[in-house]
């Protein structure tokens, strides 16, 4: 049939580079995680009330009264921590191997990015705790920085004129779309992937050197699924609540404020760079661009090789951008106080100087 002739063309005789490493797992892995997340999802949908004056109660009630919801609960909650973290490698290899070529490839991923952040920000209110709804507050405020319309936006964003009963319904509602509308795109990813084919760790064609998908590429993903899936369930069982904040365990309420609002660990290099800027508009531009300077990446000057294995200083650039990261991922979580603030310009600037870098500095070793 043709269902199963696709089927078999994806993942049964596919051509795959035969040198490809585990870097190239962390897609498949991703599937696993979307397929988790969208599966523990429907199951707690059945037992949420999207409503300010029953979500929180609801929440904590299924503890007790559903069986193995705190199961599904842990497990959707730490699942989004670790789909990010499947993210950030995946986006990692792409530039350091230099996958962001294939321009249709790189830039659905790139969407498929922006989606799920969106997901998991309108997942994080759901709850309605106090770090869920000043959250909320918080980052649709940041529309107000639009010229003219901006007041306008945010009045529609909310539903009202407050962080309310209407915004928790309508992010329940793009909350539990836009999974599937990933999972689509996650497709056409692979349809434009299988089109152009896979790169490979030495930058160079590979297409005389294939092998079919499977079982070389099916069993290398399987044990791949077992190395992830294992740490994800021992955090479930054994510290479930070790990525989450304590003040999201009290109702939300307006009238008290958090002494230090900050969003889940994954959001916390944008955080950072947001508050690197003393401009409430600068800011706003530039945690935009820090996600969105991924679309550049494929119109940057080409090298000789694809990717970075065979240029020194680039890998030094390279591994320098993931220190920042994780530099900028600790700022995040610092209160807004000196040196933080200072710190945190620097590392936004050492940020986004490598994009601009990297192509002109490579394209110089090249002569």
């Amino acid at each position: 049939s043709p269902l199963m002739s696709v089927v078999r063309h994806t993942v049964v005789t596919l051509p795959t580079p035969v040198n490809i490493s585990t870097w190239w797992n962390f897609g498949s892995l991703l599937g696993v995680c979307l397929a988790i997340q969208i599966f523990s999802g429907l199951v707690l949908s059945l037992h949420f009330t999207a409503h300010t004056d029953l979500s929180f109660y609801v929440v904590i009630q299924s503890f007790g009264d559903v069986y193995y919801n705190w199961w599904f609960r842990a497990l959707h909650a730490n699942g989004a921590s670790f789909f990010f973290i499947g993210l950030y490698l995946h986006i990692a290899r792409g530039m350091y191997y230099g996958s962001y070529v294939f321009k249709e490839v790189w830039s659905v991923g790139v969407v498929i990015l922006l989606l799920v952040m969106a997901s998991a920000f309108l997942g994080y209110v759901l709850p309605w705790g106090q770090m869920s709804f000043w959250g909320a507050t918080v980052i649709t405020s940041l529309f107000s920085a639009l010229p003219v319309i901006g007041s306008d936006v945010v009045i529609w964003l909310w539903g009202g004129f407050s962080v309310d009963n209407a915004t928790l319904t309508r992010f329940f509602g793009l909350h539990f779309l836009l999974p599937f509308t990933v999972a689509g795109l996650a497709g056409l990813h692979l349809f434009f992937l299988h089109d152009q084919g896979s790169s490979n760790p030495l930058g160079v064609s590979s297409d005389f050197n294939k092998v079919v998908f499977h079982h070389y590429y099916v069993l290398k993903d399987l044990v791949g699924a077992c190395f992830f899936v294992g740490p994800l369930l021992a955090l479930v069982y054994f510290n479930p609540w070790l990525l989450g904040d304590p003040e999201n365990f009290i109702e939300g309420n307006p009238l008290v404020t958090p002494h230090h609002i900050q969003p889940e660990w994954y959001f916390l290099f944008a955080y950072a760079i947001l508050r690197a800027v003393p401009n409430k508009l600068g800011g706003v531009v530039a945690l935009g661009v820090a996600v969105l300077i991924l679309l550049y990446m494929p119109f940057s000057p080409r090298t000789s090789i694809k990717g970075l294995s065979f240029y020194p200083w680039g890998k030094v650039m390279f591994f320098s951008l993931i220190g920042v990261f994780i530099l900028l991922t600790w700022a995040g979580a610092k209160p807004v106080e000196e040196p933080y603030v200072v710190v945190s310009q620097v590392l936004s600037f050492l940020y986004f100087s490598y994009f601009l870098l990297i192509g002109p500095l490579t394209r110089i070793q090249d002569k």
